[in-house]
């Protein structure tokens, strides 16, 4: 999916790295939706909590502010500490997935620049 060109080949056309930025867009808000439903599931098999109380608690925790309610069980208690380790990986991997066309982009253009000057 991420197929960036190597440093001998020209830089991207403004409208093909738009598409790649808009790829990396939707790859991210695809795993920010699975996470998120899988959180909602997560507290409303374990706490028995409705959908919006559910939707809440893991938005609370996959964005770091923790749960809006008491964990109640024990069941509950681990999946909300196993969910939000993996929130906070996902959070990594999103930014890192939306940061790489830019910085491939950025080191593409300077590499670019450094075989005009000769210096390569």
């Amino acid at each position: 999916m991420l197929q960036f060109e190597s440093r001998h080949r020209p830089l991207l056309h403004p409208y093909q790295f738009l598409r790649r930025m808009l790829r990396s867009i939707g790859a991210s808000a695809a795993l920010t939706v699975f996470s998120l439903g899988a959180g909602m599931l997560g507290y409303h098999w374990t706490e028995g909590l409705n959908w919006v109380d559910s939707f809440a608690n893991a938005a609370m925790i996959f964005s770091g502010m923790g749960p809006l309610q008491p964990i109640q069980t024990d069941p509950g208690k681990l999946f909300a500490g196993c969910y939000a380790l993996y929130s906070g990986l996902v959070i990594v991997l999103t930014v890192g997935v939306l940061a790489a066309p830019i910085v491939h982009r950025f080191m593409h253009r300077f590499h670019l620049e450094d075989e005009k000057d000769g210096s390569d």
